[in-house]
Formats: C-alpha cells, structure tokens, sequence
C-alpha cells in the first residue's frame, strides 16, 4: 500500500501501489480535473508532487508528450498517466 497525501486539507489516501494517481483519488472522492477522463489527452489532472516524487512511475511517452505541450513544471506530473509506487505528497490548483 501506498499514502497519498493531500497537502492542503492533510487527508491522506491508502492506494494500491502500481495504481493510477488519478483512479486513486477519484476512488477516495477526490476531485480531479479531466475532459479526456482519463485518457492522456488534455493534461487537466496535472498535480504538484511536492515530496516523493521518487516514489513514482517514470513519465511514459504519452506524459512526456502532454508535458512538452502544456509545459508542466518540473514537480508537476500527470495524475492519469503516473502510477504511484509508495507515499507521496500532493497538490492542485483545483483542490
């Protein structure tokens, strides 16, 4: 199992390690935005990983793709295109 924690609220979210991030927050009722749902098309579910970055899957051709496109910042990541492989910290603009 993995922890995810919301930064501004302080939640924090048990996840199956190797899952989505986006399906685990959507499966504890959290919010993500999306108009693709989920299909690696508009980089709206982009989250700031603020610690355990490592703790992550590496970027896959379709992530690298949508941050080239909406020129993420170095810490932000893609929630429908990561997997999360143990605890992190995280944040949205959204949230």
């Amino acid at each position: 199992m993995a922890t995810i924690t919301l930064v501004k609220s302080g939640r924090k979210i048990e996840a199956l390690a190797g899952s989505s991030l986006m399906k685990s927050l959507l499966a504890a009722g959290i919010p993500v935005a999306s108009s693709c749902n989920g299909d690696g098309v508009c980089a709206k579910c982009r989250v700031q990983i603020l610690e355990g970055a490592e703790n992550l899957s590496l970027r896959n051709e379709t992530e690298v793709f949508l941050a080239e496109k909406a020129s993420l910042k170095k810490n932000e990541r893609i929630s429908c295109q990561v997997e999360v492989l143990s605890d992190v910290v995280v944040d949205a603009s959204y949230w």
